[in-house]
Order: C-alpha cells, then sequence, then structure tokens
C-alpha cells in the first residue's frame, strides 16, 4: 500500500493512502457510464421533441452531449472539492502535495492534460506515469503538484474507538495538564484523529510529531510517553470543560 506524507496546516505531517490504479479505473469506468447514460437520455429526449427536424436535432444533440462530456471532470473537481462522480462512490480525492486545497489552475491543468493522458492508448498513459512515480500521479498531476488519495475511513479497533472517544472521566479525577482546557474543539478532534490514525498504522513518527505539537502549542514539558502523554491531554481536556 502507497502511502504519502502530508503536512497540514497545523504543522503536523498525516499519511495518506495513495489511490490504487485499479481504483482510479474504476472510478473512471463510472464516469463513463454516467456520461452514456447522460448520452441516451439526451438522445431520447431531442428525437422525442425535434425528431422532424433532423438538422436542429443533430446539433442540439451534439451540443447537449458534447459540453458536459468535456467539462464534466473541471466541472466536478472544481465544485466537489476535488471529486467527479465516480471519484467520488471510489473514496478518491484530488489534492496537494503540499497538503493545501487545490487551485482552480491546478484543477486546470489536470483536466488540460487529460487530452494526454486518456487520449493515447485508452488511458495507458496515465496508467503508466502513475506506476512508474510512486506518488499517484498522472502527467496532469505533474503538472499540478497534485495527486489522488484514498479517503475511506479506516476501521479502528473497538478498544481503541472507545477509548479514544469516551469524554468521561473517573468520579474525583484530577487533571494533570490544565493547559488542555485552552485547546479548541477544532484541535481536539484533530488530535484524536491524529492518535486513532497513528496507532492505526503503528506510526510512531507520527505519534511523535503529535505529541511535539501538542507540547508547543501549550507550552507544556512533560517526561511522559508520546501515547500516554496524549491520552492524558484527551482525559484532562475533557475533565476540564465538564466542570
Amino acid at each position: 500500500m502507497a502511502t504519502i506524507r502530508i503536512h497540514t496546516t497545523q504543522n503536523v505531517t498525516l499519511e495518506y493512502e495513495v489511490a490504487s490504479i485499479g481504483s482510479r479505473i474504476v472510478a473512471t469506468i463510472l464516469d463513463n457510464l454516467i456520461f452514456v447514460a447522460w448520452a441516451f437520455a439526451v438522445g431520447g429526449l431531442v428525437t422525442w421533441l425535434l425528431g422532424r427536424h433532423g438538422q436542429v436535432a443533430a446539433w442540439t444533440m451534439g451540443v447537449l452531449i458534447g459540453l458536459p462530456f468535456v467539462f464534466y471532470h473541471l466541472a466536478c473537481e472544481v465544485l466537489l472539492n476535488g471529486q467527479s462522480l465516480g471519484k467520488k462512490a471510489q473514496h478518491l480525492r484530488v489534492i496537494r502535495l503540499d497538503g493545501t486545497a487545490p487551485r482552480l489552475g491546478d484543477y486546470f491543468l489536470r483536466w488540460l492534460l487529460r487530452l494526454v493522458d486518456f487520449g493515447f492508448g485508452s488511458g495507458l498513459v496515465a496508467v503508466v506515469t502513475i506506476a512508474l512515480n510512486g506518488k499517484g500521479q498522472r502527467l496532469g498531476d505533474l503538472a499540478a503538484g497534485t495527486t489522488v488519495i484514498n479517503v475511506r475511513p479506516r476501521a479502528v479497533p473497538l478498544t481503541q474507538l472507545a477509548d479514544l472517544t469516551a469524554a468521561a472521566t473517573p468520579v474525583g479525577y484530577q487533571p494533570v495538564f490544565m493547559q488542555a482546557a485552552d485547546l479548541s474543539d477544532h484541535d481536539v478532534a484533530l488530535l484524536r484523529q491524529l492518535l486513532g490514525r497513528s496507532l492505526q498504522q503503528d506510526n510512531f513518527l507520527l505519534l511523535h510529531e503529535t505529541a511535539l505539537k501538542i507540547k508547543q502549542l501549550l507550552g507544556i514539558h512533560s517526561d511522559l510517553g508520546d501515547e500516554a502523554f496524549l491520552r492524558t491531554i484527551l482525559r484532562d481536556h475533557a475533565h476540564l470543560v465538564a466542570q
């Protein structure tokens, strides 16, 4: 399973699973099926409405089928946050390699180079490029500085999930780090996600970097191990905000 490291705006490194060639092919097939269904629907409707006006019907059909076919991917990725309908069904998304959201120009470059990626050999150029570069990038991605990741949620062991999401603390609990109360709801949600991901993937580098970031954010010095420290912060925050 290929992964890619992304630095968030909180200066924490996340690892994402790069979309496999198979999942991207399936997403492309689903998008093409949407095109076919659209073409049949438009063809039937136009024929029914303008059947006796052959030239007008052909022109109307060409516009109604051709324009969506040409601009489908660009419009979808701009409007659906980096996803076509096929990508959405496969839980795939376009992101930039620096972790920021793709800009309009990035989507435009990906769309423009689709002609090269998919116009020769029925997508062979895209498949070969993705297979060779190791970051899930076709030519359009290389030009735009983007890649496609798998955003499908991963299952977390029930014991870990219950521990990470539990808000209650034992009666008489004494907080260790009072600074935990300064964390925002967003900070806590991100911390739970990072802790769960690092434990699930045995990613001790992510665990360590998350602990360092929390210590810097709250001005804490602690000799606790990274996992123990982060769990303590979560328990302390839950206790302090409930007071």
